[in-house]
């Protein structure tokens, strides 16, 4: 990390000594497309399998807590996982961000999220083309969340606007950004976008159904803190306006790969190090419930060696911690 600082010494008269220190990022403003492309194929491992189910969405009720708590943070933000690590990303405001997962589809489930974030003039028309139903009509940018889904809630899935949709979504990634995804990626899009039609803002992890255990996107969504506040990405036009300009720049970076292999994460941490930067929240769920031994090392030394400070955070599945994390089998 790069530092400047002015230090005034002492007087004699017993004036304290004072540091002023700036820190200058080297991260880019922007990628190009070809630059996000090859920085995602650089940072990514082979595919694994998630042991549980394979979800479209979160399903961690105190996400509202931990927006409350992390205020704006800048730096890099990391995380693992679907839709959570957006209101993360609202909150933290990071420069750059990569989401990291061991599963390939959870890499297509972000290409998805990422062409309708840039095609979606605000949020009525982002979770419209997300549930494949009419634009909500509400009352205009300071709507409620709460209100944006219950309008949804009341209206039905359009297998018209699901195939305009799915036309504009492969357009845009292909034609747009030139990225070349193989025909199984792309079914991949297309049965994450579909599983939304048909789940509509009900949709909940492992795709269970009305009156099971998980929290639906709807509830996470609209869930609020202990003050009454609703923190999510989609809570207010402001944060969700952050995270669409950051996918314009191409600064959201999903990666394919384990928190606990060899390759990905000692390469992010390079990269955040390379350009003079700290990773300020480090979104890890329960990860460490899902490695081996041998992986648990490597994500323990992992964390011990990311670039961070002692304002950086380590967001787990149950709450959050000051960076080191200390964590179960981290010594």
């Amino acid at each position: 990390m790069i530092r400047s600082c002015l230090l005034v010494a002492a007087l004699a008269a017993g004036l304290a000594a004072q540091t002023a220190c700036t820190r200058r990022s080297g991260l880019p403003a922007s990628l190009t497309d070809d630059e996000f492309g090859s920085l995602a194929a650089e940072l990514s491992e082979p595919a694994g399998e998630f042991k549980a189910s394979d979800n479209l969405v979160s399903n961690e009720l105190h996400l509202a807590e931990v927006v409350r708590l992390l205020g704006r943070r800048g730096g890099v933000y990391v995380g693992v996982g679907p839709e959570q690590n957006f209101s993360y990303i609202a909150e933290v405001q990071p420069s750059m961000a990569f989401v990291v997962d061991v599963r390939q589809d959870n890499r297509d489930l972000h290409l998805l999220y990422k062409a309708l974030f840039e095609l979606s003039a605000d949020r009525a028309d982002f979770v419209g083309r997300l549930f494949s139903r009419p634009r909500p009509q509400t009352s205009g940018a300071g709507a409620a969340v709460a209100e944006l889904f219950a309008a949804l809630e009341a209206a039905s899935p359009d297998a018209t606007l699901y195939d305009r949709t799915q036309s504009q979504v492969h357009q845009h990634l292909q034609e747009h950004h030139r990225f070349g995804l193989p025909a199984e990626d792309l079914r991949s899009v297309d049965e994450a976008l579909a599983a939304f039609r048909d789940d509509g803002p009900g949709i909940r992890y492992g795709r269970t159904r009305a009156g099971g255990d998980e929290p639906s996107y709807r509830v996470l969504m609209t869930r609020e803190d202990i003050l009454g506040h609703t923190g999510s990405y989609l809570s207010s036009e402001k944060r969700f306006a952050f995270v669409k300009a950051l996918h314009a720049r191409n600064l959201v970076v999903p990666v394919t790969g384990n928190f606990g292999g060899t390759h990905t994460m000692r390469r992010i941490s390079e990269y955040v190090r390379q350009h003079n930067e700290t990773v300020t929240a480090f979104y890890g769920s329960n990860v460490q419930v899902y490695l081996s031994n041998a992986q648990t090392s490597t994500f323990c030394e992992m964390l011990a060696g990311l670039p961070h400070t002692a304002d950086s955070w380590f967001i787990g599945s149950k709450g959050m911690q000051r960076f080191p994390a200390k964590l179960k089998n981290c010594s």
